[in-house]
């Protein structure tokens, strides 16, 4: 039996830390957990204030922060060819095998997916977002969606609404689109009064005591955290505070983030007369979450569109009790007796909210169990080996595999409410890299952006020859690698071979 292969991957997109926020988390813990599984991860982003160059993270993890023009939130102007020269000579660097790109809005993600194809790597993309089909943005955006994903290998959805929108958008074959969710660092978000010593923490998790409970006059605050955008559904947070204070005097807000939509509410604060109950803490670093969400007892969600929302994961295993909108992907994050679902209108809201206030006021919720309930239902460690098998899968032929699902959807429904159907085999077919194949794919992308789509690969695949005569990849210099990590499967398969016990 051989060795577990590893991989040297590439993790391409343009939001990533300093910049908080899902998306870069997603991709710093999974590439985290990758190598801790032996794995080369790198990552490749744009730089940011103050971070240019290569810099090496804690676990050996590299980032390589290209200088690029950024437009709007955070995301590099779009220029197709001139991002070529800089990324062959990373891959080469760092002998790159896979790239896997990140976010739909990400320009480097799709000019790495496109370069990477035309150098004859294995490409992945992960979506994390939800888009829709009757605005302009939304067109331009499937448009080029479709057009990245007609020659990549496999593509992964942190929900199974994100699936069902992406296989819309791009037009792609179901079987090739896998269901990862999102995972959290259950450590990082302990609830305020769990204990530190391991002999508390054991006791706590089999028999958690009960809540203090909350009187009438005691005061409760519900907290938010979000980027204030209009797609977070902050204009309709703004609308929804002055009525829920109202109805509920003992009653404050705590409200984390940073935006454009930060003015309507501090414009909202001051015509309400409400500096007393509502609390502005601006743009808060991820480290600093949870010492917020542990300050309140309900987390509150408004966002109008969300593929999965890992912040309300983050909040339950805080031990707060979430109210939050229907959209989305986020009916399937989290069980229901630890949220309170909303239409996204004010009124409904404002009515979630008050049911969930009045619900711990008769202390009806064992908000003390979220955590270890949490803790059992996501695991990055989990999500890190599903994606390894969706890389392997990339690599292995039918008659190896037996047609193996790389990704199973129902590990994903472990919780309460599962009801979402299996896909069958989620494993990408062999995508040839021959240039007339690859024009086959895109020449079926519509009329005229088909034949635009095959003149951007022709023109691609000139680039790359003129780059390999130019400077030929025996003139780039090869760095070291860290040394890869040993998993007890790695133990346990040198340990059969050494005396020749190898299950047949």
């Amino acid at each position: 039996m051989p060795r577990r292969r590893t991989f040297n991957i590439a993790m391409v997109c343009d939001f990533f830390f300093p910049q908080p926020g899902g998306i870069e988390s997603h991709i710093y813990q999974l590439s985290s957990k990758l190598i801790d599984r032996g794995h080369k991860v790198i990552v490749i982003t744009h730089a940011y204030e103050g971070r240019t160059g290569v810099r090496y993270l804690t676990n050996g993890l590299k980032v390589y922060h290209v200088p690029f023009l950024v437009i709007f939130r955070q995301a590099t102007f779009p220029t197709v060819f001139s991002f070529f020269p800089i990324f062959r000579n990373i891959v080469i660097r760092e002998r790159i095998e896979i790239v896997h790109g990140h976010a739909s809005l990400s320009s480097l993600c799709h000019e790495a997916i496109l370069h990477g194809r035309t150098m004859g790597l294995r490409t992945l993309f992960t979506d994390h977002s939800l888009f829709g089909f009757a605005d302009a943005t939304s067109i331009l955006t499937n448009k080029l969606l479709k057009f990245t994903l007609s020659d990549v290998d496999h593509v992964i959805c942190v929900s199974h609404t994100c699936k069902e929108n992406t296989v819309l958008r791009a037009s792609l074959d179901p079987l090739m689109v896998s269901v990862i969710p999102n995972a959290v660092v259950a450590e990082n978000f302990r609830p305020k009064n769990y204990p530190s010593n391991p002999s508390g923490v054991a006791n706590f998790a089999h028999n958690p005591p009960p809540a203090q409970p909350l009187g009438p006059n005691d005061t409760i605050t519900i907290v938010v955290i979000s980027r204030l955008f209009y797609n977070k559904g902050t204009d309709l947070l703004t609308a929804a505070i002055p009525p829920i204070l109202y109805n509920n005097p003992n009653t404050r807000f705590v409200i984390a983030g940073s935006g454009p939509k930060a003015i309507d509410l501090e414009q909202m604060i001051e015509q309400n007369v409400l500096q007393d109950r509502v609390e502005m803490l601006g743009p808060v670093r991820h480290e600093e979450v949870r010492d917020v969400m542990v300050r309140g007892h309900i987390y509150l969600h408004p966002s109008l569109t969300e593929a999965f929302g890992t912040v309300i994961v983050e909040a339950a295993s805080c031990g707060l009790y979430v109210v939050c909108t229907q959209v989305g992907g986020i009916p399937e994050v989290l069980p229901s007796h630890m949220t309170v679902f909303a239409r996204p209108e004010e009124d409904d809201l404002v009515a979630a909210t008050g049911k969930a206030i009045a619900a711990l006021r008769a202390n009806k919720v064992r908000t003390e169990r979220f955590h270890e309930q949490v803790k059992k239902m996501y695991s990055w460690t989990n999500v890190a080996e599903r994606t390894e098998r969706v890389y392997r899968s990339l690599y292995e032929d039918d008659e190896d595999d037996g047609g193996e699902q790389a990704v199973d959807d129902d590990e994903y429904d472990e919780h309460e409410g599962a009801t979402s159907p299996r896909y069958g085999v989620a494993r990408a077919g062999e995508r040839s890299f021959a240039l007339i194949d690859r024009l086959k794919r895109y020449y079926g992308c519509g009329i005229w952006a088909g034949k635009l789509f095959c003149l951007c690969v022709i023109i691609d695949y000139l680039i790359y020859l003129f780059l390999e005569m130019w400077f030929p990849r025996e003139d780039i210099d090869i760095c070291r690698d860290w040394p890869r990590k040993r998993i007890p499967e790695d133990d346990d398969e040198e340990e059969r071979r050494k005396h020749g016990r190898w299950n047949k």
